[in-house]
């Protein structure tokens, strides 16, 4: 699966400004809704319902909120880097200042977890991590995100 395959360039928020969790999981669902026709709110209920599972903040510095979506017609995924770093309740205790937000419809099964994992590898890797902090357009971090997904496909 190729990561354009779930994600556009209109799908990144360079500079996210959020306070909270709440509110950068409230921000990416307004954005996720925009880009893949779904339901804000219902988006926000699936994301929440996922946190309180346990957190999606992976650690250092990164969050992975996911969920299925009833009536979502393919896999989508928004990226934001937020201005200043939030608590996300990450697992390593650290603020979180760049989130990957994940949907899939309801009957994806292997392919949720297989985006999932392409995600997961891709933001496990500092370097692209470290530059994903160093640009703040939003062209760049699509371009990024892509070129180095494509690098990390094996």
């Amino acid at each position: 699966m190729e990561f354009t395959e779930f994600m556009t360039p209109e799908c990144v928020v360079a500079n996210l400004r959020a306070t909270s969790k709440k509110q950068a999981l409230q921000e990416l669902a307004r954005k996720a809704a925009e880009v893949a026709g779904a339901d804000e709110r219902q988006i926000l209920e699936v994301v929440m319902e996922r946190e309180r599972l346990g957190t999606t903040g992976v650690g250092n510095g990164i969050a992975i909120p996911h969920g299925k979506l009833p009536g979502l017609k393919r896999l989508s995924g928004v990226f934001a880097r937020l201005e200043k770093p939030i608590d996300f309740e990450s697992i390593d205790e650290q603020p979180v200042d760049l989130i990957f937000l994940l949907l899939a419809p309801e009957g994806a099964g292997a392919d949720h977890l297989k985006a999932l994992a392409r995600v997961s590898r891709l933001l496990r890797d500092r370097r692209v991590c470290e530059k994903l902090r160093g640009s703040d357009r939003a062209e760049a971090l699509f371009a990024l995100l892509s070129e180095h997904a494509a690098s990390h496909a094996a």
